[in-house]
């Protein structure tokens, strides 16, 4: 599948290569199987070899990476604000007393507090963290973290990410592919600390509410 989609990025014109990367980036975030990253640096390649424009390149590739986080965020915020409400179906209700269990209605506003630092700092590095994107727009969405700001997180997000992308299949040239190397050598050390900070977090948080109770 890639390499069909690389085939015809190099032969296709501007407008379509535009599109191609403006929806693999978008469905990247919906679908996660769906190569998003390997296509912005394959036209960070191609800049050096086409009629490609770095600015519109940047522009629809972002404009699909964010649009496709915030496509996720807002589906599970809904389902948060369902989850917390009245009348709702007996599979619903069955998670929701899960969910109320883990957090319960009275606490969610100290949880939203507590974890809204952390959780636009973690929209913020959502593209540098491995595995992790969509697992990030989900829980920001069920926490019901501020609609603008985690735009505004995401949107920065990806704008480097994707300049990082294109950059580096710029640089590397026909050897592109080897992006894929030193991104991960990046993400993973990033990942392992984040992650680790967060379920120290979680847990100081549940020990504090054990104490109290």
């Amino acid at each position: 599948m890639i390499d069909s989609i690389m085939g015809y990025l190099q032969q296709a014109d501007p407008s379509s290569i535009y599109l191609i990367l403006f929806l693999s980036a978008y469905l990247e975030n919906i679908v996660p199987p769906i190569p998003g990253d390997v296509p912005v640096a394959f036209a960070g390649y191609l800049l050096a070899y086409s009629n490609l424009s770095f600015f519109w390149t940047l522009f629809w590739t972002t404009l699909g990476s964010t649009g496709g986080f915030m496509t996720v965020y807002l589906l599970s915020r809904s389902l948060g604000l369902k989850l917390y409400a009245s009348g709702e179906s007996e599979v619903h209700h069955r998670f929701a007393i899960w969910m109320h269990k883990l957090f319960p209605p009275s606490e969610m506003e100290v949880v939203r507090q507590k974890f809204s630092t952390h959780g636009y700092a973690a929209v913020l590095l959502n593209r540098f963290l491995f595995g992790s994107r969509a697992l990030i727009s989900i829980v920001t969405g069920l926490l019901h973290l501020n609609v603008l700001l985690v735009l505004l997180a995401a949107l920065v997000s990806s704008t480097l990410w994707n300049v990082l992308l294109l950059y580096g299949g710029y640089m590397l040239g026909q050897n592109w592919q080897g992006i894929g190397k030193y991104v991960v050598l990046y993400s993973i050390p990033v990942t392992i600390i984040f992650v680790g900070f967060m379920l120290y977090s979680v847990v100081k948080h549940f020990r504090k509410r054990n104490k109290a109770g």
